[in-house]
C-alpha cells in the first residue's frame, strides 16, 4: 500500500474515457488487445506546422522538452473557474470511468498466444480514517455533458520544484482527454482522500466536508502523452501505453495560502524508470465504483509477484500488468512499488479486462519524466 495515494465519465470524447475509465471495462473491461502500428504524425492547426509524434523508442529518447511545449500550445487545456461548483450532490452522482478494454485480442506480449495474467487479487478496502500517507489518494471529478458527471482516482505527487508544496496530481490520460477526435473534459476537480471518515454507501445526508476534508481542489493546468490525444480509444491499444497524466491544482477558497501536499499530509515521489524485476511487491489503489464496489471506499491490490509485461505496440515502452479485481473507478489510480524502503508511484491504472481479474499500466520511463520535468518546470 502507498502509505502517501485511483474514475471519469463522457459523451463522444467521453466514450473514450469510459472504455479506458474505471477499469472495469477495459484495464477492468474487455480484455486486452495491443497492436502494434507505426503512430501518425499530428494534425496541423490554425496553419502552424504539426507536432510530429516520435515514431521510434530512439525518437522517443531525443524527444525534446521545445516539442513538448509546442504541442502543449497548440493543444493545450483552457482552466475554469469552479468555486462551489462541485457540491455532495454532483459527487454522489459521478459514474466511474470504467478502464480500457484490455483488447487482448491484439496484444503482443511478445506474441499474442503468450499472454498469461497473474490470478487476480481481491481488492480489500482501507481502514478509516484514511492516514496521511494515503489520503494522498483521491477522486478526479469531471463533467461529461449536462447533469452527467464522471469520477476516477488520482494521486497527490511530489514536485521537485517546489519542495514540501507540490500542487501536482497524477492519474490516467483517458480520464481527463477523450482521445483522438476528442477534447479534455470538462469542470475537472480533484478531491483528496474523498470519504476519509468513512461515510457508509447509499447515505445521501453525508456532509460536503466528510466527502471532500480537504475540499475539492481546481485543475488549472493539465498534460497528457500527443499520442494519447491523436491514438487514444475505446479499446487498449498503443496509445495505452501513454495513457498518464499529470495536473496541476488550485484551492479555490484559498485554503490559507497551504499547498495541495501540506493540505493532505503528504506526497508521493514518482519513480521513472522502475525496474519491473524489482517490484517483487507492490499495491495498485484506487475507488471502484461498479459492483461489487460503490465508490465510497479506498481500496487496493497487493501484489507479491512481479508485473507481467503487456505490449500493444512493441515500438513503444511496455505495459505492466498485475491480477486485481478493482472496477470501474479505479482508473488513474496509483501503483506503488518500494524504493529505498519509501514508496513511489510506478504506474497508474490505464486498461482492465471484462471479468475484473486484471489492470495494467503505463511503464513511466523517459518520456513520462520528460513530460513531467516540462510541466513542473512551467511554474
Amino acid at each position: 500500500m502507498p502509505r502517501t495515494v485511483r474514475g471519469t465519465r463522457r459523451t463522444a470524447g467521453a466514450a473514450a474515457v469510459l472504455t479506458v475509465l474505471s477499469l472495469a471495462a477495459t484495464a477492468c473491461g474487455s480484455d486486452p488487445q495491443p497492436a502494434a502500428a507505426p503512430p501518425p504524425a499530428a494534425a496541423s492547426t490554425g496553419g502552424k506546422p504539426a507536432v510530429k509524434l516520435p515514431e521510434s523508442l530512439q525518437d522517443l529518447k531525443n524527444l525534446k522538452v521545445e516539442d513538448l511545449a509546442a504541442w502543449a500550445e497548440e493543444h493545450g487545456f483552457k482552466p475554469e473557474s469552479l468555486q462551489d461548483y462541485w457540491d455532495k450532490a454532483k459527487m454522489l452522482a459521478a459514474q466511474g470511468v470504467r478502464p480500457k478494454d484490455a483488447n487482448i485480442a491484439e496484444a503482443r506480449t511478445p506474441t499474442r498466444d503468450q499472454v498469461v495474467f497473474p490470478p487476480a487479487i481481491p481488492a480489500k478496502a482501507q481502514p478509516h480514517p484514511y492516514n496521511a500517507n494515503t489520503a494522498v489518494v483521491g477522486k478526479i471529478f469531471a463533467e461529461v455533458n449536462k447533469n452527467t458527471y464522471s469520477e476516477c482516482s488520482g494521486t497527490v505527487v511530489a514536485d521537485p520544484r517546489h519542495p514540501g508544496k507540490s500542487n501536482l496530481v497524477w492519474t490516467a490520460a483517458h480520464c481527463v482527454h477523450g482521445g483522438k477526435g476528442a477534447d479534455w473534459l470538462k469542470k475537472t476537480s480533484f478531491v483528496p482522500a474523498f470519504n476519509r471518515p468513512g461515510a457508509p454507501a447509499g447515505r445521501k445526508d453525508v456532509p460536503f466536508d466528510q466527502l471532500a476534508p480537504h475540499g475539492a481542489w481546481t485543475v488549472e493546468d493539465m498534460y497528457v502523452m500527443p499520442q494519447w490525444t491523436q491514438e487514444g480509444g475505446e479499446k487498449g491499444s498503443g496509445a495505452s501505453q501513454y495513457d498518464f497524466a499529470v495536473l496541476r491544482v488550485r484551492n479555490e477558497r484559498g485554503g490559507g495560502g497551504k499547498s495541495l501536499e501540506e493540505s493532505v499530509g503528504g506526497a508521493v515521489p514518482i519513480w521513472f524508470n522502475a525496474p519491473a524485476d524489482r517490484l517483487t511487491a507492490f499495491s495498485s489503489y484506487g475507488y471502484p465504483a461498479d459492483a461489487p464496489f460503490d465508490g465510497m471506499e479506498l481500496e487496493h491490490c497487493d501484489s507479491t509477484v512481479k508485473p507481467v509485461p503487456y505490449v500493444y505496440d512493441p515500438a513503444r515502452p511496455p505495459m505492466l500488468a498485475m491480477g486485481c479485481t478493482m472496477t470501474s473507478g479505479s482508473s488513474g489510480g496509483g501503483w506503488f512499488g518500494a524504493r529505498d524502503g519509501k514508496p513511489a508511484l510506478v504506474s497508474n491504472t490505464s486498461v482492465g479486462n471484462s471479468t475484473n481479474t486484471m489492470l495494467a499500466g503505463p511503464t513511466l520511463g523517459d518520456e513520462a519524466r520528460k513530460m513531467f520535468e516540462y510541466f513542473s518546470a512551467k511554474r
